[in-house]
């Protein structure tokens, strides 16, 4: 595998944020924008190394890290918000596409953001590709005050995330979580996972603060109203093996997601053999292929 891709860091509503970027910036035109690609939760843009590997046609690639993930700064709160995450790619793209759209890619949160984000600024977004971005089970009113109850009794608790020995048992973790994950590619992806601290543990690059109860419900009604904003046309990528159900079980039946895809005006789907959730690691070839077809096609 080869090197991981170049870094550059840049302040977005007062925070530095750390990118991985891919090809000359020179090289984006109307035809092939910057393709933006943003990662899930507790992930980081490195993540991405693989899929864009295996791309065929150079392009400019960014790939950044959101806030509280990976290298980028954290908030400095004790919670993180939905919503910053579209105020900060916004500020984003302003200054990586002025005035222009982009291809946006989003994988799991990310995929989340960048429908929300692609129905809010239609004019920012070329072409939005969705990979695996199910959104979240319809919340209802009643559920309100329990959790704002369960967020009030976590706020006073220290939140921590679990350290390791080595680099080697990072990798472990890592395919542990996904058993499709080679141990060459999870050894890669290690170093950038984690960081060493002072007492020589690894740690992962993560704000321990995400693990914090969300107060703020899902309301699905309004994430479709801005799913049906989007004009661009839509990839929705998802791995033969997810299994939907092992999270949300029987809250989040599967027909409920194709009632919401259903809002999107044009949208393609693709489904990969053999991968996951985590399919731009399992199958990042055919993963890239698809995209690219999807990207150049007419």
């Amino acid at each position: 595998m080869n090197p991981p891709a170049p870094s550059m860091c840049l302040q977005v509503r007062g925070l530095e944020l750390h990118l991985r970027v891919w090809g000359e910036p020179a090289s984006a035109n109307a035809s092939t924008p910057p393709l933006v690609l943003l990662h899930g939760w507790m992930d980081m843009g490195a993540s991405f190394q693989f899929m864009v590997e295996a791309l065929r046609t150079p392009r400019h690639v960014v790939a950044p890290d959101w806030r509280g993930f990976g290298r980028s700064d954290r908030s400095g709160a004790d919670s993180y918000w939905f919503a910053d995450y579209l105020g900060d790619l916004d500020a984003l793209l302003e200054q990586l596409s002025p005035g222009g759209p982009v291809d946006l890619l989003g994988h799991s949160m990310g995929g989340n953001i960048a429908m929300l984000y692609a129905g809010v600024r239609p004019h920012r977004v070329r072409r939005l590709i969705n990979l695996e971005g199910f959104g979240l089970p319809a919340s209802q009113p009643e559920e309100a005050p329990e959790r704002y109850a369960r967020w009030l009794d976590e706020l006073p608790q220290p939140q921590t995330l679990r350290d390791y020995a080595s680099l080697a048992e990072v990798a472990e973790r890592l395919r542990r979580n996904n058993p499709r994950l080679s141990a060459a590619r999870a050894a890669w992806l290690a170093p950038h996972w984690a960081r060493e601290d002072a007492q020589g543990r690894w740690v992962i690059e993560g704000d321990p603060a995400h693990k914090r109860t969300n107060p703020v419900l899902y309301r699905a009604e309004e994430a479709l109203a801005c799913w049906a904003r989007i004009t661009a046309p839509v990839l929705w990528v998802e791995g033969r093996q997810t299994e939907v159900t092992r999270h949300w079980g029987d809250r989040y039946p599967r027909h409920e997601f194709e009632q919401r895809l259903a809002v999107l005006p044009r949208c393609e789907r693709v489904v990969l053999e053999d991968a996951g959730h985590m399919l731009h690691h399992d199958q990042p070839e055919p993963l890239a292929a698809a995209i690219e077809a999807f990207l150049q096609a007419d």
